[in-house]
């Protein structure tokens, strides 16, 4: 058995450690060797240390550990025997300082400062964004129509059409799954074109603010806004069997930019045999233009106010109508069509208007008939272009952040993006009606009240020219998403039954519901009127009172002539 020798151990009598002359302990063990750790980072103890002056000297300012067996150089008698080479070794270190979240001021300076505690920091903190918004809040408010007024909360939509217990709801449709859907039709076909057009008074491309033009009025000049039920032509077509299903351009584009709506509509949908009819109640609003629907900027709720949402939407129509027949060249030149007007009477003064009867090709077996309208008619180099006529109104610049007689001629794209922002579901229907009468260009004009009280006189700013296709993908309306709205709605109407249902648009909610109603429902409906010009705001008193008392008197009249008219 192979034993371990452990040698002897000599003994010093002359004081503690070794003695200076002993023999090895082992035959192999090499002499005057002094003990070093293998490695430095091994924290052995000493049994005796005789520690060099030096160390404790005051002229060394940074001593170092004596029980550290480790340090190099520290002039004992067990010093590593390469301190000279690990002097030169030093630790680089490319990372950046981390920096704190929440730094202080006191980080950037220089001299040391007892940083303060997170959690005062966090509250400090809070407390000066409070300050802040109130501030800005303040601030706000103060800029608004009334110095003192508070921020007004949401308005409370209504439902377009009181919805009766008697009805039955037979389906529930979000907006979202109308986004995804996409649908191709070709190139419509004309069936009938009727009415006359006037030619476009191109003067009017140059009007500016500096140059603003007085809104006329035409009240001897009738506009019909029929619904499709009550069309001869449309009724002449069902009956000859060249479609299937039959809408106006009003009817269609409304449902081509549901997305895009906020206030509450309905439709009427009647399933008469194999055929399918849009129609509009009677006493809807669809033929008025909403103002600010979009806008995030709720409107004064009551009805009485001038800018309340139902006294701009007979304004805006009351602007459209004027606009349209004053940018024409009135001196009894037209263009006829085919037909006359189907719903004027003989000798009866009518607006310029065509109405286009177009087919489109939705299946195989399934055609669809939209009377659709243009405005007016220009040529250029020996060709025609027709037009469709429309206009924005402003009436009150606080309400949009923008004024338009300053903007107009230097920021032009800020104003158009504006009202994009505020009217994104008229100005969509309006491209949408554009498109479905193939017109060449579509004229917006921008017209203003003289006053922002003062809701019977306008004028004219501006009148910008448009290509429909190019304003749709400026405004990123797609084409084929509507016609999948239209078909999709189409294809669900189709499985019912015989009988009248409604679409109706939720007031509060993304989302279309189908009510299926008895067959005699809104065929004795109130139309509300308008109310009476005594109790009307009128605009206030200035020099010419009294001119503007007469013709506001005239115009209070014009508009109630549009709420009414069929």
């Amino acid at each position: 058995m192979v034993g371990f020798d452990v040698g002897g151990v000599p003994f010093n009598s002359d004081g503690w450690g070794p003695p200076e002359t002993a023999a090895p302990l082992l035959s192999d063990h090499l002499s005057n060797l002094p003990f070093v750790p293998f490695n430095r980072s091994e924290k052995l103890g000493r049994i005796a240390d005789w520690i060099p002056k030096t160390l404790n000297s005051s002229r060394n300012p940074n001593p170092r550990n004596p029980f550290d067996t480790t340090a190099a150089g520290a002039g004992g008698p067990f010093d590593f025997p390469l301190d000279d080479d690990s002097s030169s070794f030093r630790l680089v270190d490319g990372k950046p300082a981390p920096r704190p979240k929440f730094g202080p001021k006191w980080r950037f300076q220089q001299q040391r400062q007892l940083p303060q505690r997170r959690d005062e920091e966090v509250e400090a903190r809070k407390r000066e964004q409070e300050k802040e918004r109130a501030r800005r809040d303040r601030h706000y408010n103060n800029n608004r129509s009334g110095h003192n007024m508070p921020r007004r909360e949401a308005a409370i939509l209504k439902s377009s059409v009181d919805i009766q217990p008697e009805w039955t709801m037979l389906d529930q449709i979000p907006f979202s799954s109308f986004s995804k859907l996409a649908y191709s039709v070709p190139e419509p076909e004309d069936i009938l074109v009727c009415g006359g057009l006037e030619f476009y008074d191109r003067s009017y491309d140059r009007v500016n603010p500096k140059n603003e033009k007085r809104l006329e009025r035409f009240k001897n000049r009738n506009f019909f806004k029929v619904t499709t039920t009550d069309d001869p032509v449309i009724r002449r077509l069902a009956n000859e069997d060249k479609a299937t299903v039959f809408a106006t351009d009003t009817i269609l584009s409304t449902l081509m930019c549901a997305t895009r709506s906020v206030y509450s509509w309905d439709i009427v949908i009647q399933r008469v045999g194999n055929k399918l009819f849009f129609d509009k109640r009677d006493g809807s609003q669809l033929d008025l233009l909403s103002v600010n629907e979009t806008s995030m900027e709720p409107l004064p709720e009551a009805k009485e106010d001038i800018n309340s949402a139902y006294s701009l939407s007979v304004e805006a129509a009351y602007i459209n109508q004027n606009f349209s027949q004053q940018v024409l060249v009135r001196d009894g030149n037209k263009v006829t069509f085919e037909e006359a007007n189907p719903f004027a009477n003989e000798g009866e003064e009518v607006a310029s208007v065509a109405y286009r009867y177009r087919r489109w090709k939705l299946e195989d077996d399934m055609y669809l008939v939209t009377r659709c309208e243009v405005h007016s008619v220009m040529e250029a180099k020996g060709q025609r272009s027709y037009l469709t006529l429309n206009a924005l109104n402003e009436f009150d610049p606080k309400y949009s952040g923008v004024d338009w007689r300053k903007k107009l001629e230097t920021q032009r794209g800020a104003v158009l993006a504006t009202e994009l922002k505020n009217n994104a579901n008229k100005l969509a229907k309006w491209t949408a009606q554009a498109l479905l009468a193939s017109a060449d260009m579509m004229k917006l004009g921008y017209v203003s009240r003289v006053h922002p009280r003062d809701h019977f006189n306008h004028v004219i700013l501006s009148v910008v020219g448009y290509k429909p296709r190019e304003f749709a993908t400026q405004i990123n309306l797609n084409t084929s998403n509507m016609w999948g709205i239209v078909k999709s709605i189409v294809d669900l109407c189709m499985k019912l039954n015989e009988g009248k249902y409604v679409l109706v648009k939720d007031p509060s909610k993304p989302q279309v519901r189908i009510y299926e109603v008895p067959a005699d429902a809104f065929e004795n409906d109130y139309v509300e009127e308008p109310l009476p010009e005594e109790e009307q705001v009128q605009p206030p008193a200035e020099e010419d009172g009294n001119a503007e008392q007469a013709t506001g008197t005239a115009d209070a009249e014009e508009e109630k002539e549009i709420t009414t008219e069929a």
